[in-house]
């Protein structure tokens, strides 16, 4: 696949799958050792700016998943449920880890990811609970 500066992309491949399971869409490979200095510069700035860009939409995904936990941590307090949920904390684990698999990603590191985030899920839970009882 070629941008409109008529490289070859690489970056791209990130893109998700129509179907989960299904193997990403890979594009063309940069052939760097071809590349001018100035190339390569320009060629840096743009993924860079695949990074930014990446990762200001990673920020929002995560805001937006708070926003949802929060509402599921509101419910568990007002019903008296358990902040965790260990057997669809496992769940996601297996379901995440294919996901990783699939998209060429660390399935170890989506793991630890995925445990972060809980982590931080769960002692907001904890605190709408102790917030309604106290």
């Amino acid at each position: 696949m070629r941008d409109g500066g008529g490289s070859e992309t690489s970056c791209s491949s990130a893109v998700m799958p129509a179907t989960v399971g299904a193997a990403p869409r890979v594009a063309g490979t940069l052939d760097i050792m071809s590349m001018t200095n100035e190339e390569a510069r320009a060629e840096l700035l743009r993924l860079r700016a695949s990074i930014d860009n990446i990762d200001a939409a990673l920020v929002y995904m995560l805001a937006e998943r708070f926003r949802c936990t929060q509402q599921v941590g509101q419910l568990k307090a007002e019903h008296e449920l358990p902040a965790s949920d260990p057997q669809r904390e496992e769940q996601q684990v297996a379901r995440l880890r294919a996901l990783a698999e699939a998209a060429h990603l660390d399935p170890e590191f989506a793991e630890k990811w995925f445990n972060f985030v809980v982590a931080e899920v769960i002692r907001h839970h904890e605190a709408a609970a102790e917030q309604r009882q106290g």
